[in-house]
């Protein structure tokens, strides 16, 4: 089955009736877990960015709490999983400024979870990874959303380089 584009799939929907339309959401929603967070997402929390971005934080301060920092392994593993959830709540937003300040929460957390960066290359190597999403995320926002978030980037980096010494 060829998939069709997302033009096709638009000019398709303008035919198509409201009923129509919410039968056909509801069973994407019924089919994967990821469509139907992205229809919570869409439904109940875009219109306030700011809840949202507090509800990923709390989820992110929950998921830190678990991890185990004595072994290292068991750390790499959970630092993917909670990264791989983040990422998905960023797209599900698709603006940068939530991009930016959820990804330095990330970080901080990092920092604060006692795991040591440099014993381990794999995870400085995300911690940096990160940094270089922050930047470029940072780079397309207004110049004052630029300026608060870089002090908040500098203010992890900072901590970064008073742990290496």
């Amino acid at each position: 089955m060829k998939t069709a584009s997302i033009s096709e799939l638009k000019q398709e929907l303008q035919y198509r009736s409201d009923k129509e339309i919410m039968e056909l959401c509801l069973q994407l929603a019924r089919f994967k877990k990821e469509n139907k967070e992205l229809l919570t997402y869409l439904l109940f929390e875009a219109q306030d960015e700011e809840a949202y971005t507090a509800g990923v934080k709390q989820m992110l301060e929950e998921a830190f709490k678990e991890i185990h920092t004595t072994n290292l392994y068991f750390a790499k593993k959970n630092l993917r999983r909670i990264l791989r959830q983040l990422s998905k709540n960023i797209k599900y937003s698709g603006n940068k400024q939530t991009e930016a300040a959820l990804l330095i929460y990330y970080c901080k957390l990092l920092k604060a979870s006692g795991i040591n960066l440099q014993k381990s290359t794999m995870i400085n190597n995300l911690f940096q990874q990160q940094l270089k999403k922050i930047k470029a995320a940072i780079a397309g926002l207004h110049e004052d959303l630029q300026y608060d978030l870089l002090n908040d980037l500098k203010n992890v980096q900072v901590s970064d380089t008073t742990k290496a010494s």
